[in-house]
């Protein structure tokens, strides 16, 4: 049956895999089972860091098209609610406060490449492929984010063209950082958490949350989160550590 699994991956990591053969597409239920696991997660003080991937040598193919053409018959209010329903997914990956990691394996297309773009850091296999699909069914996708993650003219280069791209030509325009053979992708990607997992907590979410500003947001909000992050436990425990040659023993405080 199709579903969206939820797996610990160390102490204060998790991985959220889609799971809908063949392209792990997320339809209605699967995206309230995703936002379940993300309710779950943040409702853990313990957890830092985030894995989403997908099973079975494909990322995601984004929205259930056979649910798409459904709703069509069912009215405006019926598509418009479809449609906020995975906006809904997406924002609530972008706000999370700890660290989201895509590992994408095989096909990332349409809403799926815009679940990569949600995520904070993305890294790919070998055989990704990525393609913003909007145009090759009569739809938009990825307009907003795309830009935003490879710069305006290779992302209309994919936007218009509804183009596959493959992981190479991903990673050297930036929209992902890395590429791994197919079989340590998942390897890769719990390093990448385990590692994000023993920085700083708080140092971390606040960096998260000012990243994504626009500038002249980004410099106020900057300021005061080194306010508080200047007095906090963790910071005294970093200057402690650096004191004593040793590594810091961060909490969440």
């Amino acid at each position: 049956m199709p579903d969206v699994h939820l797996t610990r991956i160390g102490a204060h990591a998790a991985r959220i895999e889609i799971d809908n053969p063949p392209a792990n597409a997320l339809g209605s239920a699967l995206r309230r089972r995703f936002l379940e696991h993300l309710d779950a997660l943040d409702a853990d003080p313990g957890l830092r860091a985030v894995v989403v991937t997908g099973r079975g040598g494909a990322f995601c193919s984004g929205d259930d098209l056979k649910e798409q053409e459904a709703v069509q018959t069912q009215g405006a209010a019926a598509r418009k609610a479809l449609l906020g329903e995975f906006a809904s997914l997406l924002a609530r990956i972008e706000a999370f406060r700890a660290p989201v990691i895509a590992a994408i394996g095989g096909w990332c297309m349409g809403g799926g490449l815009e679940l990569a773009l949600a995520c904070d850091i993305r890294i790919a296999s070998t055989e990704a492929k990525l393609v913003c699909a909007g145009v090759n069914i009569g739809l938009m996708a990825s307009a907003w984010r795309l830009p935003r993650a490879i710069g305006m003219a290779r992302a209309k280069h994919m936007l218009l063209t509804g183009l596959p791209q493959d992981a190479a030509t991903a990673e050297r325009h930036g929209l992902v950082t890395a590429v791994h053979e197919p079989d340590t992708l998942q390897e890769a990607a719990t390093r990448l958490a385990e590692r994000i997992a023993t920085r700083a907590p708080l140092s971390v979410e606040a960096t998260k949350r000012v990243a994504s500003l626009p500038p002249a947001e980004g410099a106020a909000a900057a300021a005061a989160e080194m306010e508080a992050l200047v007095r906090s436990a963790d910071h005294a425990e970093a200057l402690a550590a650096f004191r004593e040659k040793r590594e810091p023993r961060f909490g969440r405080k």
